[in-house]
């Protein structure tokens, strides 16, 4: 009898078990309402600044338009806007100066100073030419080529002319400053005969190196420069 009774207690057992299904799987509970706001729309990029309408006025040369050993804001492209502002005159001065550029350094970026497509070219370029001994034949070509270029963008030329030291001999200097003159007549340019006059050779209008304007000596510069410019711009 004990082991049909231990048998009948373990088929009732099995039979509990069968009868019992498995566990539900809970139902997923819902994500809880998020409390965190939106992210905000990128801003919207700043508009870009407007073109300046202006008509140029490009400054074209070496060291001396570059303003070499001056303050920003004393050079004389500088005061050239300057004075073009004060007297409401509608007009961009864009400074392209280089230094240490010969004519032939100025000729390879001509096509700087025509993207801008200026009103007027300040030419000063080949101090640096007669500084090194270049032949004045390679010189005069290469400005007259530069003056062609921007004649045929159809630009007014003002042509600086320059000088050298004293220890050039003077028959050197005089054939220096000719060929200035001379492009003058070939192309019927505006001339300054010596942009340096009055200036060079004045130790107080001049600095250390008897080469380059100081900022006063800029300011007397420039006032030449604008005085062979208003006859254009009007």
């Amino acid at each position: 009898m004990p082991r049909i009774v231990l048998i009948a207690s373990s088929l009732a057992a099995a039979a509990l078990l069968c009868g019992c299904g498995q566990p539900e799987t809970p139902a997923p509970k819902a994500a809880p309402h998020s409390t965190m706001p939106a992210a905000a729309a990128p801003a919207a990029p700043p508009p870009p600044a407007a073109a300046d309408a202006r008509r140029a006025i490009v400054c074209f040369g070496d060291s001396i338009t570059a303003g070499f050993g001056l303050d920003a804001g004393q050079s004389f492209p500088d005061l050239l806007q300057q004075d073009l502002d004060r007297g409401g005159l509608p007009y961009r001065v864009v400074n392209l100066g280089v230094s240490g550029d010969t004519t032939q350094d100025g000729l390879a970026r001509v096509f700087m100073a025509l993207s801008e497509k200026p009103v007027v070219v300040v030419l000063e370029l080949g101090g640096n030419d007669g500084l090194r001994g270049i032949p004045l034949s390679i010189t005069q070509a290469n400005l007259g080529q530069a003056i062609e270029q921007f004649q045929g963008a159809g630009s007014l030329v003002v042509l600086a002319g320059m000088t050298l030291p004293p220890n050039y001999g003077p028959a050197f200097i005089r054939q220096f400053e000719g060929l200035y003159k001379s492009l003058a007549a070939k192309y019927k340019v505006t001339l300054i005969p010596s942009l340096l006059e009055g200036v060079g050779a004045h130790d107080e209008l001049m600095q250390r190196d008897g080469i380059h304007p100081n900022a006063a000596g800029a300011r007397q510069v420039e006032a030449r420069v604008m005085k062979s410019l208003m006859p254009l711009l009007k």
